[in-house]
Formats: structure tokens, sequence, C-alpha cells
């Protein structure tokens, strides 16, 4: 009878035991897969190539996590949050200005700026005059009767509105009166909703050039012409000069306008107030910052972390570490 008592304690400690462990397993297994669910990121055309690396490298992390992207132009990205009511978690804008002005306060509450990017004319060995243009004389080969060149809607994309900024730059750095204008109004009926559409226009020679990122070119392994950095947009030295030079693009609201000065390029992100997932949009947020940085480096948008945000103080405490107090008014 004793034996028979022994050896049923034993059998249930053992089971106690197996339980105990079972339980410790299933505990690493659900911190492990914490970061799960659906995860919708909106993001700029020209980011497709490094957000799509990055997103494959998080979601190997994550495999529970199932990862959403939609590419737009920037504004159009959010107004598909705004007008559209659209799901989104994570918005990465090729503008800073995207997200201040038309999803702060009442769809988001911060906004971290991490790369800057230049604009480039960008071209392909089929292109008229390929082996003739250069950064003293693309503005001629672009105004050739026998030459079509695409850029995008400034009203949906920050890169048609700096297409435009750079074109009235240039007259000014040229000291060609008129310039801006004779560029501006011909081939518009190239204009496309965003900048990544124009590279099948370029792809089919049905353009000869396009307005375009640096950073995009070179993903594509296209052929451009580095423009003078008074009038790429790319360097903070230049902001003054920049700001010397507008666009009137839509507002926020039907029928409204708006007025975008130049500035040097910086794009930002953020995480929505609604988010559905906020484990995986700030965990993806996190790594985007940290390894997925060197993803944009390596495809040609050089890095601005930490940079200053005016929304610094709403930023949560774990991501401060990418952004910097405001120390002057004008600043993302």
């Amino acid at each position: 009878m004793r034996l028979t008592i022994f050896i049923a304690t034993i059998i249930v400690t053992l089971g106690m035991l197996s339980c105990s462990d079972i339980n410790k397993n299933n505990s690493k297994v659900n911190t492990q897969d914490s970061i799960s669910g659906k995860l919708t990121i909106f993001h700029a055309g020209s980011l497709s190539v490094p957000v799509k690396i990055i997103c494959d490298s998080f979601h190997r992390l994550h495999p529970n996590l199932q990862i959403y992207t939609e590419a737009c132009g920037s504004k159009q990205c959010a107004r598909n949050i705004t007008d559209l009511h659209k799901a989104c978690d994570v918005f990465i804008s090729a503008d800073y200005k995207v997200i201040d002005q038309m999803l702060i306060p009442n769809y988001a509450t911060w906004n971290i700026p991490f790369a800057s990017n230049e604009m480039t004319i960008v071209f392909n060995k089929n292109s008229k005059y390929a082996d003739e243009i250069n950064q003293r004389n693309w503005f001629t080969i672009l105004l050739k009767k026998d030459v079509a060149y695409g850029r995008s809607d400034p009203n949906s994309d920050p890169c048609g509105v700096r297409a435009v900024l750079t074109a009235k730059l240039a007259e000014q750095y040229y000291s060609i009166k008129g310039l801006s204008q004779q560029l501006l109004s011909r081939d518009n009926q190239y204009i496309r909703p965003k900048e990544t559409d124009l590279l099948a226009l370029l792809e089919t020679n049905t353009v000869d050039y396009i307005f375009l990122y640096k950073s995009v070119a070179q993903q594509h392994k296209l052929n451009y012409i580095i423009l003078p950095d008074e009038i790429n947009l790319k360097k903070p030295e230049w902001a003054t000069l920049y700001k010397t030079v507008s666009v009137e693009v839509n507002g926020t609201k039907p029928g409204e306008k708006t007025i975008e000065k130049g500035e040097p390029m910086i794009y930002s992100i953020t995480v929505l107030t609604h988010t559905n997932n906020s484990i995986a949009a700030y965990a993806f947020v996190d790594y985007f910052l940290s390894k997925g940085i060197n993803v944009m480096v390596e495809n040609g948008q050089p890095s601005v972390i930490p940079a200053e945000t005016r929304t610094y103080e709403y930023i949560p405490a774990f991501l401060k570490k990418y952004a910097k107090k405001p120390t002057i008014n004008e600043v993302p």
C-alpha cells in the first residue's frame, strides 16, 4: 500500500513538473510570437525597394506577422487615411510636411525624420541625346522638340512638387529668364500620380527623361545627371536659397490651395493614432530606424538620424533616441 502511494506521488510530481516545463516553453513561444496579427504600412512610392527589403527582414524575425504595404504619392497616402478612412498602422512619407500638415494632430501625434534625397534628371541608353546631356545643358536637351520628359503630380506626390521647385531654382541658377515656364508648360500629358509611375514611361521609351530622386535611379540602375547643389534640394546649407521658390498645390480640403516653399528633402515616419496593431507598429518603427536605416543608406538615401522635430515631446520614450529636440523654429 505504501509502495503504491509512493509511486502515485512520483507520477503526480513528474506530471506537475512536465506541465511546468510546458508552460515555460509556451511562455517563450508566446513571447517570440507577441508580434503577430496584421500590420499595414503606407509609404511613398520612392521607398518601394528599401521598404520591401526591410519588411522582408522584419517578417523573418516575426513570421506570425502579416505585413501589407501600399505605395502611393505621399499626399495621396495621407488622403487615403484622412478622406477614404483606410486602415493604416505605419506611414512613411517622402516629405515630413505631409505628416505634419495632413495627419497631425487628428491622425498622428509625432513625426520622426530619418533620411534625405536629391533631385536628378534620369534617363536610359535609348534616350535621345543620352551621349550629350550633362549638368550644364540638361534643360536645353529637355526643351528640344524631339524630346519628351515626365514628372509626377505636385498635388499627389512630393517628387512632383520638387520637380517644379528644381525647375524654378534652375532658372535662377543658370540666369535664364522664363526657363521654368518653358520646362513646366510642356509634356504635361506625361505627368503621373507618383514618381515610380514614371519608370514605366521611361522603360517603354515613351519619354526620354524624367525628374526623379537619385535613390530611385540608383535602385533601378538608371543613368542620371547630378544637378548642382543650389537646385537639387539636397543640402541643408542651401535652405535659405531653396526657400526663394515655391509652388501652389491643393490643400487638405476640397478647393483649398496652399503654397509650398523649397527646402531640403527630409523623409519621415509615424505610427497612426488609431493603429489596429500598436505592438507590431512600434516594433517595426524601432526596427526601421535602427537596422533598417542601413538599408536606406545602401539604397541611396543618407540618414539624418537624429534630426530635430517639433513633435519631439510626443515621441514615445524608447524612440526618442532617433530624434532631437528642436532648437530653432523652422525644423521638421
